[in-house]
């Protein structure tokens, strides 16, 4: 007997419908999986059995034949195993008069019949919702991640007998109650009122986060440049839900989403060690799972001691600082990852730290100081909007017990920025001015022809390319928002124009 379920299967962030045929036919007592499963999708015949029996029912002794079609797409994981164990139910008759077509089932099983939280329950979700279909039976840990998606049913379970009795009518079931989304504020490690002097890179860092432009801080050990960046978390801004639906779809994927808040409410902040590999930066890995740049999507990512990381490393951010996305190519197949995130680093001026200190004496010899810098390429630097000297705080500053302006003071300058570029760019699916392409900077950074002097001059002084003459209007458009100005006057170009050069050291 022939019965068949529907599924759905993840490629990337994507998610397509699989169609779960189970055979039950006279013969020796075998168990066949095909149609591209990986191995935990084999492995599901034990959990499947184990299940099946432990929740009273009954496991047929007869050839078993489970296709999931479409047979030319690779399944993982053990998503599959809640549908493959009611194909067999409803193939040998122990389910009946139901409406199981009308369900998309997904779920893991454990081998007493519980249902088990699997990852990417919400891009599976979304991709569902968006081919038509409306109905779903999950997992009950992944209810919560369920619950903020509209024009949608979805029933979440326990275990897989409570599961059958509610297809089969013996017991009803509501579905998942829909939750409105609220954004909180991140975690912030530091406050910039805690920043003692400084003033030159805190603007910087206002200006960064505002308009979501990289940044770079070269200065000596002790200079505050980590705590800086930590204190970035408090000036961010306030969440849209689009985007922690972006943000929520990656981190259920790779499975490092919190079960009990069900979605992301707060910008991400990653802060990945130098000794973090390429895969684990950039994604990939057996799986292809997304890394550290796409886990910070909507966010930032913070590399501390940038030239301690391997150059093969680095130049893998190229693209997704051009592009906001980032490509992972696998045997298995491409997949592609948003990874849109403000990049905040920080470095030395040379191995000893003291390049170019006003008050200290540089040990480094030339060519150390050349190795130092070589794994930080002309392209990759190009990429980055604001690069600042940070240098030692004076005793002066260090002495006084006033406090500087704090991060919610900062942050309020932020939000009326951000929410100028959101309204400047509906529509344009981008939120912020570092995204703005070509056709947006020719519409949105208009200058005057003082303006245009003070730009042609640095264009022709520093030598610079066609991305950092882009990158400079795009900051300038950062500050006239800043200034709530509506147009790009001469010192924000000027100011904008400070921030693409380095008076410590040259990169």
């Amino acid at each position: 007997m022939l019965s068949v379920v529907k599924s759905f299967g993840l490629s990337g962030l994507a998610g397509f419908k699989v169609d779960v045929e189970v055979d039950i036919s006279l013969g020796l007592p075998k168990y066949d999986v095909v149609g591209l499963p990986d191995t935990a999708v084999k492995e599901s015949k034990d959990r499947v059995r184990s299940a099946i029996k432990n929740s009273g029912f009954k496991f047929p002794i007869n050839k078993i034949t489970v296709n999931l079609a479409p047979a030319n797409k690779k399944k993982e994981g053990p998503i599959f195993d809640l549908a493959i164990a009611v194909g067999i139910l409803g193939a040998t008759g122990q389910i009946v008069n139901t409406k199981l077509a009308d369900f998309i089932l997904i779920g893991e099983l454990g081998l007493d019949g519980t249902l088990r939280p699997v990852n990417g329950l919400l891009p599976i979700l979304i991709s569902a919702r968006e081919k038509g279909f409306t109905k779903f039976i999950v997992p009950l840990n992944n209810a919560k991640e369920a619950s903020f998606i509209e024009n949608i049913d979805v029933y979440a379970f326990d275990k897989l007998k409570d599961v059958v009795e509610f297809l089969q009518g013996v017991k009803g079931a509501l579905p998942v109650e829909n939750k409105i989304w609220k954004s909180e504020p991140g975690y912030a490690h530091e406050d910039f009122a805690r920043v003692r002097g400084q003033a030159v890179a805190k603007r910087a860092m206002e200006i960064a986060v505002a308009g979501g432009h990289n940044i770079l801080m070269v200065g000596p050990p002790g200079s505050g440049k980590t705590m800086l960046a930590r204190c970035v978390p408090s000036i961010l801004p306030d969440l849209t839900f689009d985007e922690a639906l972006e943000i929520t779809k990656i981190h259920s994927v790779a499975g490092v989403l919190d079960q009990n808040k069900g979605i992301i409410t707060s910008r991400p902040f990653r802060s990945p060690h130098h000794t973090a590999s390429k895969v684990a930066l950039t994604g990939g890995g057996k799986d292809a799972k997304p890394g550290e740049v796409s886990l910070a999507h909507n966010g930032v990512l913070f590399l501390d001691e940038l030239p301690e990381y391997s150059r093969e490393t680095l130049e893998t951010l190229r693209q997704p600082l051009e592009d906001g996305v980032i490509t992972v190519s696998r045997a298995s197949g491409t997949y592609e990852y948003p990874a849109n995130f403000i990049l905040v680093a920080s470095m030395n001026p040379c191995p000893c730290g003291n390049y170019g200190s006003r008050d200290l004496q540089c040990t480094c010899a030339p060519s150390a100081i050349h190795r130092y810098l070589k794994k930080l390429s002309g392209p990759l630097l190009d990429r980055i909007d604001l690069k600042i000297d940070v240098d030692r705080v004076a005793f002066v500053d260090l002495k006084t017990d006033k406090l500087e302006e704090s991060s919610a003071e900062v942050k309020k300058r932020v939000d009326a920025a951000r929410k100028i570029q959101l309204e400047r760019f509906k529509g344009e699916k981008i939120y912020s001015n570092a995204k703005m392409n070509t056709r947006l900077i020719k519409k949105f950074c208009l200058l005057d022809d003082e303006s245009i002097k003070i730009i042609e001059n640095a264009f022709e002084c520093f030598h610079m390319s066609a991305r950092g003459y882009n990158r400079i209007l795009k900051v300038a458009r950062t500050i006239a928002d800043l200034d709530g100005s509506e147009n790009i006057l001469p010192e924000h170009v000027a100011e904008a124009i400070s921030y693409r050069t380095l008076e410590r050291i040259s990169l």
